[in-house]
């Protein structure tokens, strides 16, 4: 029994290694919209902030293995070259001029090739580009609400989205879904009415703190259609883990559509005027 254990044990282990040396294909590997059993990387990105992200964290991961190879090969050749047998007698230098710029200066070039993709991110994410509609978030204890104006197109009314514990995938579906267009610039005005929460949407890139009395914003352009999971992410109380944030991504036609019916089924805002007015 403790043989077949120790073999096990040893399979896992091979296995894990292999999926760190030879990583399976993004498709496989990552969940349309939601999270799959075994991922191992980021959701598929349906947002060119999204894929940036993506891209900024692999190159990341490749500079690290290759500082981390060097550091390894560094020590090795140390142990081999200055060992007690071939150097029975220590060097006693104190100080090497050449070596002491060369470890201050690559550390500042590696923070500095860091810093610029890591700087364009932000840029990006911090824009304020025009917006085609704009979404207000409110965060409750525990359950989201959404707000669309009255706009040309349609829009005045507000929704509830609570949590749906018989739908799949589960804890991560809720009753009302928020719906946008695809290929267009959605605005989120996120806030909160009790305590923090956090907005958070993996496949878009981003999420974005709801804190009471504050209006924080941020925007998204989403390029491929479908049903896209996230949670609450900040700690807000006992069912802070029951705040599941469901968005469709649909056509113009169907998003018209869906809002000359959301119309008649949720209740209006007021004159449709809750939502600050976005550029």
């Amino acid at each position: 029994m403790r043989t077949v254990r120790t073999i096990n044990r040893s399979l896992w282990s091979l296995a894990a290694l292999g999926a760190l040396l030879f990583p399976i294909s993004g498709a496989q590997a990552a969940g349309f919209g939601q999270p799959v059993p075994w991922e191992m990387d980021r959701q598929i990105p349906v947002t060119e902030n999204a894929r940036d992200i993506l891209n900024f964290e692999i190159g990341l991961h490749w500079l690290s293995l290759a500082i981390s190879v060097f550091v390894l090969g560094l020590i090795l050749w140390c142990v081999y070259r200055f060992g007690e047998k071939r150097n029975p007698t220590p060097s006693r230098t104190t100080h090497n001029t050449a070596i002491e710029i060369a470890w201050t200066i690559v550390p500042v070039l590696i923070l500095v090739a860091v810093a610029i993709p890591s700087f364009r991110l932000l840029r990006t994410q911090l824009s304020d580009p025009k917006a085609d509609m704009i979404v207000k978030v409110i965060g409750h204890a525990w359950y989201w609400s959404y707000e669309y104006p009255q706009t040309e197109a349609g829009g005045g009314f507000t929704f509830d989205a609570n949590i749906d514990e018989d739908k799949q995938p589960r804890l991560l579906q809720t009753d009302n879904e928020m719906v946008v267009p695809v290929n267009k610039i959605v605005k989120i005005q996120v806030t909160a009415a009790d305590v923090l929460h956090s907005w958070a949407m993996p496949a878009f890139g981003f999420k974005i703190d709801a804190v009471p009395g504050r209006l924080n914003q941020m925007w998204f352009k989403a390029d491929k259609e479908g049903t896209f999971h996230g949670q609450c992410s900040e700690l807000c109380g006992q069912r802070h883990a029951y705040m599941p944030i469901v968005v469709r991504v649909v056509s113009e036609q169907a998003y018209a559509d869906w809002l000359k019916e959301a119309k008649t089924k949720y209740a209006r805002i007021d004159n449709g005027t809750s939502v600050a007015e976005a550029r």
